[in-house]
């Protein structure tokens, strides 16, 4: 991993990654939090109703957001699996066994709000549609993710087969992605394109862009705070590690 800034290969020894990040977890908590309840205060209270959805609609400023990075983290997680599998990195590992709970809660997040939003809009809080069907899988490949870990004693192996089904479960993103065009659904196109036009009326945008940057910030901090536990209890018979320890017990 020589072609890696130094920064970075500081951050793969585990050592210096739980002494370095604790103050990025706290700062990211922090802001995260913070903005989530800006983004989430204005959108319920300030911003009006939509004109055809009502109220409904304000379920928006956290579908949007947990649906978005739920994705994200099982790309991420995909990808720490090809670091692993080509580099043998450890970190890579420690990230997967951190990322998932995350991804699966975000996901469980997603489908639950979906269905709130479901029943004043369609009339039904769940649909066999392939949206929905295809988020309901990201959320099986998560579960597959973290109960695979635990049933195959063999670590080494555990991680190997953690790393081939997150890279062949990506497949499922792009089907998320584009479910909306490939079939007939109740889900409306992307209003949000990276490249793309903007279909949100401005006023709803700020909320709407607040929460998703404070998904993004908070999900960082938890994603790394499982780390760092992670870091933890991997090493614990490590020198290092019983030298931290004491210096908290002074």
């Amino acid at each position: 991993m020589k072609f890696l800034p130094s920064w970075m290969q500081r951050l793969a020894s585990p050592q210096y990654f739980f002494l370095d990040v604790k103050v990025w977890i706290v700062w990211l908590y922090v802001l995260g939090v913070v903005g989530l309840l800006v983004g989430s205060i204005w959108g319920l209270a300030f911003v009006p109703a939509e004109r055809l959805q009502g109220d409904s609609f304000r379920i928006m400023f956290v579908h949007v957001p947990v649906a978005i990075f739920a994705q994200i983290v099982y790309i991420s997680i995909a990808v720490a699996g090809v670091v692993h599998l080509v580099w043998k990195l450890k970190m890579a590992d420690v990230y997967m066994a951190a990322a998932a709970p995350v991804g699966f809660w975000l996901t469980a997040l997603a489908l639950g709000s979906g269905m709130i939003w479901g029943m004043p809009t369609w009339g039904t809080p769940w649909e066999w549609d392939a949206r929905i069907v295809t988020t309901f899988i990201l959320l099986i490949l998560y579960l597959g993710l973290i109960v695979l870990r635990q049933v195959i004693p063999n670590p080494a192996r555990a991680t190997f087969a953690l790393s081939i089904l997150a890279i062949v479960g990506a497949i499922n993103i792009p089907i998320i992605k584009y479910s909306v065009v490939w079939f007939e659904t109740l889900h409306q196109p992307a209003s949000i394109e990276l490249f793309g036009e903007i279909s949100i009326d401005a006023i709803y945008r700020f909320p709407l862009f607040t929460n998703i940057a404070s998904v993004f910030i908070l999900t960082a901090g938890i994603i790394l705070a499982n780390m760092r536990f992670e870091t933890i209890v991997r090493n614990a018979s490590k020198t290092w590690v019983r030298s931290w320890i004491q210096g908290r017990d002074r």
